[in-house]
């Protein structure tokens, strides 16, 4: 695993998506739907779901590394479903345990081949569960090779990046709040995990980049640290 400097920040998530339109009506619960009117482009994807036909036994069973995927695209739904098991916020709390509610991950996603979202950068925004377009474009095999080469993140639908703002965390607990964010990590990934083999996709979890690489494609912060590259894709 390549490593960078560790900063006293807390920690963030990315996808990559690619797609065609621009602007979208919200026609129903599997489209998303742009907002304008403020400095970045929002897309407010659908509510998800709270139960699904998969008992958790039977997610834990199936759960496995994919290392490649079809070239077919997942749904808006399903993006928007394992992005909030990720980091999604029910009745004011987030979907993974946090120490003392501090909340130092944020979540990314670049969108390749995601049925009504455009190809780009997004940042997820929990609190309404939209996506804010960071930048255009398909940054899946930039990202590949940040990430040593690795094809998972070439075909997957989606690569789901996040990463700590350690100060969120050590401002409290000092460098022991570094080893908080990357327990919160473990736990968002493994939501996100078995949340995709609920919906019958498959995911990959890559932790070896250049984190100066990563960075840079996904317009992170000074003061934010990638942890973990997600692929999600159709197995």
């Amino acid at each position: 695993m390549t490593t960078g400097r560790v900063h006293l920040i807390p920690v963030t998530i990315f996808v990559f998506i690619t797609g065609s339109a621009l602007v979208l009506p919200l026609l129903g619960s599997g489209t998303a739907q742009f907002a304008s009117g403020s400095k970045m482009e929002k897309i407010k994807l659908p509510d998800p779901q709270h139960t699904t036909c998969k008992a958790i036994e039977e997610a834990l069973f199936k759960r496995r590394l994919v290392k490649e995927y079809k070239n077919v695209p997942i749904s808006c739904s399903d993006l928007s479903q394992v992005l909030w098991a990720g980091q999604g916020i029910e009745d004011g709390k987030e979907k993974s345990p946090s120490a003392e509610a501090l909340y130092p991950l944020e979540i990314y996603a670049i969108a390749g081949n995601v049925s009504g979202i455009p190809a780009g950068v997004y940042q997820y925004r929990p609190h309404t569960n939209e996506l804010a377009r960071i930048a255009a474009g398909d940054m899946r095999d930039e990202l590949a090779k940040a990430a040593l080469g690795r094809r998972s993140i070439k075909t997957a639908a989606v690569v789901i990046v996040v990463s700590a703002v350690y100060v969120r965390t050590t401002t409290k607990y000092g460098e022991k709040g570094i080893r908080y964010a990357h327990m919160e990590a473990g736990h968002a990934a493994q939501n996100i995990s078995l949340q995709a083999v609920a919906l019958n996709l498959g995911s990959a979890m890559i932790g070896s980049f250049h984190d100066s690489e990563v960075k840079k494609i996904m317009r992170m912060e000074d003061r934010e640290q990638p942890i973990y590259i997600i692929p999600v894709g159709r197995i």
